[in-house]
């Protein structure tokens, strides 16, 4: 989607967020908790990541602007299209953090449920680097409970990371998939890091439920937000 001299753009922009973040004291390297992540060998890896890339760059702010970009979304969401939020993933090398099996609904449930994903690669995701795997139609199953967390869940057992399909991409494809498909990653094993800015938008009709503290940009990037009013476009 991106052509490579856009792509190089948006890598070094990349990593000059994680250099400021880094710089500043405020890299999370953190890990993912729990049983499951703990069962997938997660508990000693490590993940880089942010929040919010456009509040940091103009240039990642243009990217999901770009008009090829948000044409491919209008097709999936229609003509109003809403940032929730975008997040930066650096997987590191040789031990990079794995992701469990799991839907995204739980972390920022929609009322409309139009919320989906888009997977910016700035870097090559290879099955050795630690890329995206999915459960192709999983998406129909709907809102099944307990698959956000790391809880203990059986439904989930029926979804091993190793049966999912690979998806490997290179510099400047972009993967879509709605929030109720089954995703997840292995380890990072390769040599090179696996560089990803996630974005995701819903309905300009939808709107998140309330009571969810994840962050929300509340961005109109085409058309219109048919749900927003004063107070709402006031909060912080």
């Amino acid at each position: 989607m991106f052509s490579p001299d856009r792509t190089k753009v948006l890598e070094r922009e990349f990593d000059r967020i994680v250099r400021q973040l880094t710089r500043t004291g405020d890299l999370n390297t953190g890990q993912w908790s729990g049983e499951r992540q703990k069962k997938d060998g997660g508990e000693q890896s490590k993940i880089t990541h942010t929040h919010n890339v456009q509040n940091y760059s103009h240039e990642w702010f243009r990217a999901i602007q770009d008009k090829k970009f948000l044409d491919i979304t209008e097709a999936i969401l229609g003509p109003d299209i809403i940032l929730h939020h975008t997040k930066l993933f650096q997987k590191p090398a040789e031990n990079g953090m794995p992701f469990t099996m799991h839907q995204d609904w739980s972390y920022f449930p929609s009322i409309k449920d139009t919320m989906m994903a888009a997977v910016i690669h700035v870097s090559p995701a290879t099955d050795k680097m630690g890329c995206l795997r999915v459960y192709p139609g999983s998406h129909k199953l709907g809102r099944v409970p307990h698959t956000g967390g790391q809880e203990p869940c059986e439904f989930l057992d029926q979804y091993p990371l190793e049966g999912a399909t690979p998806v490997e991409a290179e510099p400047g494809d972009v993967v879509f998939f709605h929030y109720f498909t089954l995703h997840g990653s292995k380890h990072n094993r390769s040599r090179r890091l696996r560089k990803t800015v996630l974005v995701q938008m819903h309905s300009g009709h939808d709107e998140i439920e309330a009571g969810n503290g994840h962050p929300n940009a509340r961005l109109a990037l085409r058309g219109w937000n048919h749900r927003i009013n004063r107070g709402i476009a006031n909060a912080s």
